[in-house]
C-alpha cells in the first residue's frame, strides 16, 4: 500500500511538471522521451493489431525496445526530426485513446486513427513550424492525464494492473468515471494557458544543452 502511494505521488509530481513546464522539459530531455515514446509505440501497435495484452509478450518488449532505441538515436542526432517523431507518437497515442472513449479499444481501425493523428501532428511541427505550440499542447494533455491517473492510483481507485492491461490511460480513467477524464482535460487546458504565457519569449537553443546530451 505504501509503495503504491509513493509511486502515485512520484507520478503526480511528474505529471504536474509536464502539465505546467512540459515544453522546456520535453526539449532538454528529448532523446529520453524519444526512447520511451518509441518503446510505447512499438508495444501498443502490437497490442492493437494482434490483440495481445500491453507488454504481455516477449515480442512486444523486443519491438518496443528496438523502436525506442531508433527514435532516441534520431532525437539525439536530428533535433527537429526528433521533435516531430516524438510529438507524432504522442499524437498517435491521443488518437487511439480517443477511440477508446467510444468503446473501440483495439483493431486496425484504432491503429489507423492513431496514425492519422500522428501524421497531422508531424505536419504541424515540420510544415507549419508550430513545434512550440504542438509540444505545449501535447505535454499539457499528457501531464493532465498522468496527474489524474496518479490520483486514482494513490486513492486505490485504479490498480496498476488494470492500467497495464488497458495500455490506455484515458480508457482506464473512464472505467472509473467520466468525470476523471473531464478533470484531466480541465487541468490540461490550465497547463496550456500557463505554458503559453510563461514561454512566450522563450526559445530553445540546442547548443545550450549539447553537454547534457553527451
Amino acid at each position: 500500500m505504501l509503495s503504491t502511494i509513493i509511486g502515485g505521488l512520484i507520478l503526480l509530481l511528474i505529471g504536474l511538471a509536464f502539465t505546467f513546464y512540459g515544453y522546456r522539459l520535453f526539449l532538454v530531455m528529448l532523446p529520453i522521451w524519444g526512447f520511451f515514446a518509441g518503446f510505447w509505440l512499438g508495444a501498443n501497435a502490437l497490442t492493437l493489431l494482434f490483440g495481445h495484452g500491453f507488454l504481455a509478450t516477449t515480442t512486444g518488449w523486443i519491438v518496443g525496445i528496438i523502436l525506442g532505441l531508433i527514435v532516441a538515436l534520431l532525437s539525439y542526432l536530428f533535433y527537429l526530426l526528433g521533435v516531430a517523431i516524438v510529438a507524432g507518437i504522442i499524437g498517435y497515442g491521443l488518437g487511439a485513446s480517443l477511440m477508446g472513449l467510444f468503446g473501440l479499444t483495439g483493431g486496425l481501425l484504432v491503429f489507423i486513427v492513431g496514425v492519422i493523428f500522428a501524421l497531422v501532428v508531424i505536419v504541424l511541427v515540420l510544415a507549419l513550424n508550430l513545434q512550440k505550440y504542438v509540444i505545449i499542447i501535447l505535454t499539457a494533455l499528457g501531464g493532465g492525464v498522468a496527474s489524474s491517473v496518479s490520483a486514482l492510483v494513490m486513492f486505490n481507485q485504479l490498480s496498476l494492473q488494470t492500467l497495464r492491461e488497458s495500455g490506455d490511460a484515458l480508457q482506464a480513467m473512464a472505467s472509473v468515471s467520466q468525470l476523471w477524464v473531464l478533470l484531466a482535460l480541465v487541468l490540461a487546458v490550465v497547463g496550456m494557458i500557463w505554458q503559453m504565457r510563461s514561454n512566450r519569449s522563450y526559445e530553445f537553443k540546442k547548443e545550450y544543452y549539447v553537454q547534457s546530451w553527451g
